[in-house]
C-alpha cells in the first residue's frame, strides 16, 4: 500500500514515520509513504504557496497551482483509491474509515496549511475528506500521520500478532476491556481472577462484558 503526502513543511513528519510499527511496516515492504514537498511546484522565486484571499478577510489561502501541478504529476504515475483533504470540516474519522481505507493500493493525502486550500483544489481533485476531531491545528500533517497510523497497522503482516488489531477498541463497536500484565498483585490491587484462570471461553466472555460495561460507561453512544 502507498501513501502520497503533500505538505509544505514536509520535515515535520519524518519522526512519525520512522519508528515503531510504521518504520517495519516500510523495511518489510507492505507500506510505502512518500511526502511531497509543495514548494517544490511552486513557480515564482519565493516558493511561495499562498496568497490573500479573495473578498479580504485574515489569514493567507494556499494557492492553487503548485497543488494542481504536484497532484496531476503524481497521477500520471498511478491511479488513486482516494485523494484525501485533511480537514476540520471533514468526516470524523473512526475505526471503520479506517478499516475501509486500509483496503486501497494508492492513497494521496493533502495537508493544508494558513487559512485552508483554495475551495476549488477541494472541487476538483478531493475525493474525501476527513478531520481527526473538532478542534483546528496549525496544519494537516499530524492529522496526516495519524491517519496513516490508524489505517497502516491494519494491513495484514504488520502487526507481529495477526490478531491484535481485530481486538481494538472500536473494531466491534466496543471500547476495549481492561489488560493487564505481571506482577498479578501490586500494592493491594490484583488482576481478575478470571484472566488468571486459564480458561479460555470464560476469559472470552468477560472480556465481552466489560467492553460492554466500558463502553456504557465511557461512549454509551458506540451502542446506540
Amino acid at each position: 500500500m502507498r501513501f502520497d503526502i503533500i505538505s509544505v513543511l514536509p520535515d515535520l513528519l519524518t519522526s512519525p514515520f520512522a519508528h515503531s510499527i510504521l518504520q517495519r511496516a516500510q523495511k518489510k515492504g507492505i507500506a510505502e509513504i512518500v511526502v511531497h514537498n509543495l514548494r517544490d511546484y511552486a513557480t515564482n522565486k519565493q516558493k511561495s504557496v499562498d496568497d490573500y484571499p479573495y473578498g479580504g478577510g485574515s489569514g493567507m489561502v494556499m494557492s492553487i497551482e503548485p497543488f494542481a501541478a504536484c497532484i496531476e504529476k503524481l497521477q500520471g504515475e498511478r491511479t488513486y483509491d482516494e485523494i484525501i483533504f485533511m480537514s476540520p470540516d471533514g468526516e470524523t474519522l473512526n475505526q471503520g474509515i479506517a478499516n475501509q481505507l486500509s483496503t486501497h493500493e494508492n492513497i494521496m493525502i493533502l495537508c493544508g496549511h494558513y487559512k485552508g486550500i483554495d475551495q476549488r483544489i477541494r472541487d476538483v481533485f478531493v475525493t474525501r475528506e476527513i478531520s481527526i476531531g473538532d478542534y483546528v491545528l496549525s496544519g494537516g500533517e499530524l492529522p496526516a500521520a495519524v491517519l496513516v497510523d490508524a489505517v497502516v497497522r491494519l494491513i495484514p503482516g504488520v502487526l507481529n500478532d495477526e490478531t491484535s488489531a481485530l481486538s481494538d477498541s472500536f473494531q466491534g463497536d466496543l471500547l476495549d476491556a481492561p489488560i493487564y500484565t505481571r506482577p498479578a498483585e501490586w500494592r493491594g490491587h490484583r488482576v481478575p481472577d478470571i484472566l488468571l484462570s486459564g480458561h479460555e471461553a470464560k476469559i472470552k466472555e468477560w472480556r465481552h462484558e466489560e467492553s460492554l460495561k466500558r463502553t456504557q460507561q465511557r461512549r454509551p453512544d458506540l451502542l446506540d
